[in-house]
């Protein structure tokens, strides 16, 4: 009888052994209850766990996540490196002339810091190309992520707001840390003139500017890469779902090219 007990708990800490050995922190972020289903519903295109793992994000990392809007990324994150870890919401930077939409995405984002149970500890601090460059302590950050950002900065800064912007994310890394960058990609043969107000970006003048404040690009990868997108749509990037900016025109049309073609690039700080 003994022996058998022996056996039965030789095996069940076998199991726990195993079964920690295969602990899945991303995963678990990914499928957590507390994102919607909407937000999951976006996980085909978006893919999160794909995509961080490739990042090489972990949860004992300090992460800066620039402009996180309402939270899709945030809500992964936050259980992802809230307890052994650091998230740091570089948020819109509102000031006397901020429009309502970022004035009221930040409330919420901080409505929701305050009061979300998976957003404790989250340290919101401020971006912008221009007016906010300062997003952590110098030298403090793991990994800084962007997502579908680089546009913004582009048409509403120019080249200097994209130059700003990586040397800011430069400057808050530590040596040997990781920008992770995701963004809408229009091919190289197309006119420069087309990023303007597309919302698609060209990887080289991408990649230009992050080696220009330093960076080198380690690697990167198709995973957000959709070969059905032509992005020459005729109001950009936001014809395709999920804004649908011609609203039922071609709408079928649309749906079946699914979301945006990204670039995936994952540059570091040299140490």
């Amino acid at each position: 009888m003994k022996h058998t007990m022996r056996l039965v708990a030789a095996s069940v800490l076998a199991m726990s052994v195993a079964s920690a050995a295969v602990a899945d922190p991303i995963s678990d972020a990914v499928k957590s209850e507390h994102r919607s289903a909407d937000a999951k519903l976006r996980d085909e295109f978006r893919n999160p766990q794909q995509t961080l793992r490739f990042f090489g994000v972990e949860p004992s990392d300090t992460v800066v996540e620039i402009w996180p809007g309402g939270g899709w990324y945030t809500d992964i994150l936050a259980p992802l490196v809230g307890k052994d870890g650091q998230l740091i919401a570089a948020h819109f930077h509102v000031d006397s002339d901020t429009r309502d939409y970022y004035r009221e995405s930040l409330s919420q984002f901080k409505q929701k810091v305050a009061e979300h149970a998976p957003y404790k500890g989250i340290q919101i601090t401020a971006f912008d190309p221009t007016d906010a460059l300062d997003i952590a302590k110098p030298g403090s950050a793991d990994v800084v992520l962007t997502f579908r950002n680089v546009h913004n900065w582009y048409f509403n800064a120019g080249e200097d707001g994209m130059s700003n912007a990586f040397n800011a994310f430069f400057k808050a890394l530590k040596p040997g840390g990781v920008l992770g960058l995701v963004e809408h990609q229009l091919p190289e043969s197309y006119a420069d003139g087309q990023m303007e107000k597309s919302g698609y970006m060209k990887k080289s003048v991408v990649v230009k500017a992050a080696e220009a404040a330093g960076f080198k690009l380690e690697a990167e990868s198709a995973i957000n890469a959709n070969p059905l997108d032509t992005s020459d749509h005729p109001k950009g990037v936001w014809t395709l779902p999920p804004s649908l900016r011609l609203n039922d025109q071609d709408q079928d049309k649309y749906l079946a090219i699914g979301e945006s073609n990204r670039m995936t690039l994952k540059f570091v700080k040299p140490k």
